[in-house]
C-alpha cells in the first residue's frame, strides 16, 4: 500500500508493506539520481536483526548513533554531522534513517542541517516510527529544558514502513507505539468496539492516512496539524520529569496514553465534554492494552512546570481538547484546574 503526503513538488509516498525496505534502492535511484553515496543512520543492535539487509545501491556507510530517547541530543547531532563530513557526503547524496522514532528524528535533523539540507529517506522500524515519528517532516532533538525544543520541518523523499521489522520488536516497544495509534483512533471519533475488527497493519494504515491528510493541509503546524499533539502536553511533561531520572523509565507511547486519558478528564472539568467521552477514551486505551496510571513519583508541581514550558505553549498552559465542535487547541487553561484534575486523576 502507498499513501501519498501531498505537498506539491515535495510530495512523497509512505509505503506500507512486508519487505518495503527492499524498495530503498529504487527510491534512491528515482528521487536522488545524482547521489553517489549514502549514510545509513541506525544502531548496532538493529544491524544484527535478520531483516537488516538495507541497501541503497550506492557507496554506503552505516553510522551507529545508539538507541532510545537518549540519542536525541545536540552532542549526538554534532557527532553525526562530523562523521558525515569526514565521509565527504555531498549535497547530492542521501541520509537514510533506519530505526525507531528517536533515530529517525535524529537522522532527519542531521539531514536538514548538514550542508543546509541533503536528501533524506526514512525507514522506520518501530511501531511509533511507522505511525507517527518518521512521517510528516518533523525532526528534532531534546534539550534539558524539554523535548524536541530544537528541530526543523524537513520532508523526506519517501518513507518505507516494512511490517517485517515489527516482528522483532520487544513487547514494550510495540505497546508504546499503540499510544500514538490510540490518539489517531480517538481523533477520528471511533469507538473501542471497532478495534476488535482490525489488524495491526490496518491500525498503521489508519494512522498514516490521518497524518498524511493533516500534514498535506497544514505542513508547519499553523492550524489543524496541532491536533496531532493530542495527549502530548502531559506526555512531554511526563517524559521530561522521568528523563531526569532515567531515559528508560517511560516510553513515549506510554506517556501519550496517560496524556490522552488526562485530556479527556480536563475537557470534562472545563465543561467541554461529558462522562461518555471520558469512557470512550478509557475503553480505547484499555482495548489496546495500555495503562493510564499516574504514579506519585510524578509530582503535580513538577508536571505543571514542565507543561508550562512545552513547545506548544504560548507562555501559558495549552492543550488539545475535545469539545462539542470536535478537537481544538485551547490556550490559557487555569493551572489550578489542571492541578486539581491531575490530583483527581492520580487517585483513580
Amino acid at each position: 500500500m502507498k499513501i501519498s503526503v501531498d505537498l506539491g513538488p515535495r510530495s512523497y509516498d509512505v509505503v506500507l508493506d512486508d519487505g518495503a525496505r527492499h524498495e530503498l534502492e529504487e527510491l534512491v535511484a528515482t528521487r536522488a539520481p545524482r547521489a553517489k553515496a549514502a549514510v545509513i543512520v541506525t544502531s548496532t543492535s538493529l544491524t544484527t536483526q535478520p531483516w537488516f539487509d538495507v541497501t541503497t545501491g550506492l557507496r554506503q556507510s552505516v553510522l551507529d548513533v545508539g538507541e532510545g530517547e537518549a540519542v536525541k541530543s545536540l552532542a549526538n547531532v554534532e557527532d553525526l554531522l562530523e562523521r558525515m563530513a569526514v565521509l565527504e557526503l555531498s549535497r547530492d547524496d542521501v541520509v537514510v534513517g533506519v530505526g525507531g522514532g528517536a533515530i529517525t528524528d535524529l537522522a532527519g535533523f542531521a539531514a536538514a542541517t548538514y550542508l543546509r539540507g541533503v536528501a533524506l529517506i526514512q525507514v522506520p522500524t518501530s511501531l511509533v516510527g511507522q505511525v507517527d515519528a518518521a512521517i510528516g517532516g518533523k525532526t528534532g532533538v531534546n534539550l534539558r529544558a524539554g523535548k524536541n525544543l530544537v528541530g526543523a520541518f524537513y520532508q523526506p523523499l519517501g518513507v518505507l514502513c516494512d511490517f517485517a521489522t515489527l516482528a522483532t520488536l520487544p513487547e514494550r516497544e510495540r505497546l508504546g507505539g499503540l499510544g500514538e495509534v490510540a490518539k489517531c483512533w480517538l481523533l477520528e471519533g471511533r469507538a473501542a468496539a471497532g478495534l476488535a475488527e482490525v489488524s495491526t497493519h490496518d491500525l498503521i494504515a489508519m494512522a498514516v492516512h490521518l497524518k498524511a491528510n493533516i500534514v498535506a493541509n497544514d505542513e508547519r503546524e499553523g492550524a489543524s496539524r496541532a491536533l496531532l499533539n493530542y495527549g502530548h502536553t502531559l506526555a512531554h511533561a511526563l517524559e521530561k520529569v522521568s528523563f531526569a531520572r532515567d531515559h528508560n523509565e517511560i516510553r513515549h507511547g506510554e506517556a501519550v496514553a496517560i496524556g490522552l486519558a488526562f485530556a479527556a478528564r480536563l475537557a470534562r472539568a472545563l465543561g467541554r465534554v461529558g462522562d461518555e467521552e471520558v469512557r470512550r477514551h478509557d475503553e480505547v486505551i484499555a482495548a489496546l492494552g495500555l495503562s493510564t496510571a499516574l504514579g506519585e513519583h510524578f509530582p503535580t508541581s513538577s508536571l505543571l512546570e514542565a507543561m508550562a514550558h512545552d513547545k506548544k505553549a504560548h507562555h501559558d498552559l495549552t492543550f488539545v481538547l475535545a469539545g462539542v465542535a470536535g478537537f481544538e487547541v485551547v490556550a490559557g487553561v487555569d493551572p489550578s484546574v489542571v492541578g486539581d484534575v491531575l490530583e483527581a486523576f492520580r487517585g483513580e
